[in-house]
């Protein structure tokens, strides 16, 4: 049985993506699409060190054009603070009264939290806003409306 170079290239590349899917690493189908590049290369007629060439330029090409969109691309905040994980930011409490250490406990989803201010927030009753969840502790501030009409 005689393989021929396109055959080993698909061969690599299918490789490659099943590593990728074992390990989720993404860098690994850029590095699967240069040897596609080299399978087709080798179909195509081309010398060994040509088809070695185009893979290369392809795969690096791809791994690093995929790099830099990923570096550019805009962070998500963190966790306790994303509302993409965790839908209860933004929603709106009432606070009746905080106690000397910025702590009160307020009623969300029918069930009682304990909750703090926000650091730098003032410390007034009234409606407040989530704008983060540590642990099972609620991160309070004024909510944004509130304050906006106090100043008018």
């Amino acid at each position: 049985m005689d393989w021929s170079a396109s055959t080993w290239w698909w061969l690599t590349a299918g490789l490659l993506v099943l590593a990728e899917l074992l390990s989720g690493t993404f860098y690994l189908l850029m590095l699967a699409l240069g040897c596609a590049a080299g399978a087709l290369a080798a179909h195509a007629g081309t010398p060994v060190t040509a088809q070695i060439a185009i893979a290369s330029l392809v795969g690096a090409g791809a791994t690093a054009i995929w790099h830099y969109r990923r570096a550019s691309a805009p962070r998500s905040a963190p966790v306790q603070r994303n509302r993409d994980a965790n839908l209860d930011i933004g929603e709106q409490v009432m606070v009746q009264a905080w106690n000397a250490q910025g702590h009160t406990r307020v009623q969300h989803r029918g069930a009682g939290w304990s909750a703090r201010l926000a650091p730098a927030a003032p410390s007034a009753p009234g409606p407040h806003t989530i704008v983060a969840i540590e642990g099972n502790e609620l991160i309070l501030e004024p909510s944004r409306r509130e304050t906006s009409q106090a100043t008018h």
